[in-house]
């Protein structure tokens, strides 16, 4: 049995996708359901994402830049949307990080029944300022 800090599987090696599928399963609760549906989702609105693994264990989903994160914590799932102030979200989904000027986020606490066409809905308007004039970082 190795050793890792922080509950990360960095350094073995593994593809980002081989360590989510890690943390999922290391999760075995409603978090890791939890997860694992939102991957899913985020995949079926976007079949060309990217899954990168940031920052020692948090899921990051990108397509011409960053859409959003998966972090889990003991209590909640938290999707932050790195771009998302400056998303539509007409059902509400936001309900956490509302304060800031660029991200918001949304947190998934057990029980909670995610609104998955508008889930998909926002992933979609993610990707479509990222690859906007607009979503783009001007260069140096």
């Amino acid at each position: 049995m190795t050793k890792r800090k922080s509950g990360s599987k960095e350094g073995r090696g593994d593809s980002p996708s081989q360590l989510i599928d890690a943390r999922i399963n290391e999760l075995s609760d409603w978090r890791g359901e939890t997860l694992a549906r939102v991957r899913i989702l985020i995949k079926q609105a976007d079949p060309e994402v990217v899954e990168e693994w940031k920052w020692r264990g948090v899921p990051v989903w990108s397509h011409a830049g960053m859409i959003c994160t998966g972090e889990t914590y003991k209590n909640v799932v938290k999707m932050t949307f790195a771009k998302g102030a400056s998303l539509e979200d007409p059902s509400g989904l936001f309900n956490s990080s509302l304060e800031g000027n660029t991200r918001r986020a949304i947190d998934v606490h057990k029980g909670d029944k995610i609104d998955e066409k508008a889930l998909k809905a926002l992933v979609r308007a993610a990707v479509a300022l990222n690859t906007s004039s607009a979503g783009q970082r001007p260069g140096p």
